[in-house]
């Protein structure tokens, strides 16, 4: 299997993938077609366990990676996950389901690629016979960070450096991020938003003349973030994996269709599912939830993207996102592959804040896709009132999906299929605002909120939140969105 940038200028294997991170032209890497699963594929795949389909859906498209070698790889990944399923799926109403992908090792959503990419990123560097160190540059608005960081702290051959938004994360996200540990980790906020981070980091891994530097010093780039090939194809193996628990367990017939509603930022969940929808995974209707930073909302519904916007702090801030990186992956989709049209529109959002789509691009976005956003009331009112039926606590994040997730109910009654709400976090990694929005109490101190959530949710608290408390914080450093390059390049010289 081939890789090949949305912007036309290069195609590699699936290691090269990995290992850059991002195209040379600045594109992100995209299969050169879809591996196909079939019907037959999907009844072997039943009786398997996470990690044996997550395998089987990346050796769809890591065909250069020894199989065995894989299966063991992401064993050893989904072992670290608190209890028997890393991806549990929970029936919460009759066609009503909850998709748990918070029971790793940092209680978000990300563990659930990052925990595996350090061996996909470490075999990639073999297969392609890199020998350098690897310098992983990460922007995060939150979760992505501290999942890598945990992912690669001691990793042999490979550093990792984290910018976040100074005042753009929650408290706890922030201090996971600021006690980790690792001989091979740092940690910067900056001042700015996630966008400007995210923006700045892009800039070093498209300059000749910064990763050329790095090169004389023995050191490569990488990213950890979505737009890393890397990191969106383990995710992909989730909705096989919550389709196949709901044929398993009887819920729906094979070939029947499921709806997934997902809380979106960067727009690289959403598009591991439109990914195993193409696969031939019996995927329906995709309901893309965002909060008060409703861009892609706008998108969506009009067909034309925006960032010339006001940008809002949320109490769901990994969706403070302007510019949703990974939708340029399903831009080359819809615009039939079109590399040139892909570039102009990158090049018209840089310059300008806007782009545009043609009619027929417009109808394929709303065959495909249904959006809704969620402001701070209805984040706080949805929390409540879930948790006053159900007794079931979630997060600010996976508040904005399950909003977006009723709001699509209650205007397509006849769509009968079922709803998967996908559930990013842990409640106990944003426990002010969740306490708050189940109690009305206003708990300023994290710690606490956490002990008064757990006795309002009887909601077990995971043991790598509990023991933050203990760590001592390692990382102060505060810099300017400008100066990210000359940090990196201090770090990759350091010995």
């Amino acid at each position: 299997m081939k890789f090949i940038s949305t912007r036309g200028g290069e195609c590699v294997s699936g290691a090269r993938a990995i290992v850059q991170g991002i195209a040379k032209d600045g594109g992100l890497f995209v299969p050169e077609q879809f591996p196909q699963v079939t019907r037959e594929e999907l009844e072997q795949m039943l009786p398997q366990s996470y990690a044996e389909r997550a395998s089987f859906v990346l050796s769809k498209y890591l065909d250069e990676y020894d199989a065995e070698e894989l299966t063991r790889a992401c064993e050893q990944a989904y072992s670290r996950f608190e209890g028997e399923d890393p991806a549990p799926l929970v029936k919460i109403d009759a066609g009503l389901y909850m998709l748990e992908l918070f029971h790793g090792p940092t209680c978000a959503f990300k563990d659930m690629a990052l925990t595996l990419l350090p061996y996909l990123l470490r075999k990639g560097c073999d297969l392609c016979g890199i020998k350098e160190t690897v310098l992983i540059l990460v922007a995060t608005s939150g979760d992505t960070g501290k999942a890598a960081l945990e992912g690669f702290k001691d990793a042999a051959g490979v550093k990792i450096m984290v910018f976040y938004p100074d005042e753009g994360v929650s408290k706890m996200q922030k201090l996971q991020m600021a006690t980790q540990e690792g001989k091979n980790v740092r940690v910067v906020a900056v001042r700015g938003n996630f966008d400007e981070c995210q923006t700045a980091v892009k800039k070093i891994f498209t300059s000749d003349a910064c990763k050329e530097e790095l090169l004389k010093k023995g050191v490569v780039l990488s990213s950890a973030n979505s737009i890393n090939f890397g990191r969106l194809a383990p995710q992909i193996a989730y909705y096989f994996s919550a389709y196949l628990d709901l044929v398993s367990s009887g819920q729906i017939d094979m070939g029947a269709e499921v709806n997934f509603a997902v809380p979106t930022g960067n727009f690289g969940n959403i598009l591991a599912a439109y990914y195993a929808k193409r696969m031939g995974l019996p995927v329906g209707k995709l309901i893309c939830a965002s909060n008060k930073n409703n861009v892609l909302t706008d998108f969506i519904r009009t067909g034309v993207y925006d960032k010339r916007r006001e940008f809002y702090k949320t109490m769901s801030p990994s969706m403070d996102i302007l510019i949703s990186s990974n939708l340029e992956r399903l831009l080359f989709e819809l615009s039939g592959r079109n590399a040139l049209r892909v570039q102009m529109r990158m090049e018209k959002l840089a310059a300008d804040g806007v782009y545009e789509l043609y009619d027929e691009e417009k109808e394929q976005v709303r065959e495909l896709l249904w959006a809704d956003f969620c402001g701070e009331d209805e984040t706080v009112e949805t929390i409540y009132e879930f948790f006053e039926e159900y007794q079931y606590p979630m997060d600010t994040h996976t508040a904005c999906a399950m909003y977006a997730a009723g709001n699509y109910i209650a205007q397509h009654e006849k769509d009968a299929a079922p709803m998967v709400v996908v559930s990013t976090a842990s409640p106990y990694k944003f426990p002010q605002d969740v306490m708050y929005a189940i109690t009305g109490n206003d708990i300023k101190d994290s710690f606490k909120a956490i002990k008064h959530l757990n006795i309002a949710t009887a909601m077990k608290v995971p043991a790598s939140l509990a023991k933050l408390r203990e760590k001592p914080v390692r990382f102060t450093q505060v810099a300017d969105k400008d100066g990210l390059y000359p940090l990196a390049l201090g770090f990759a010289e350091e010995k």
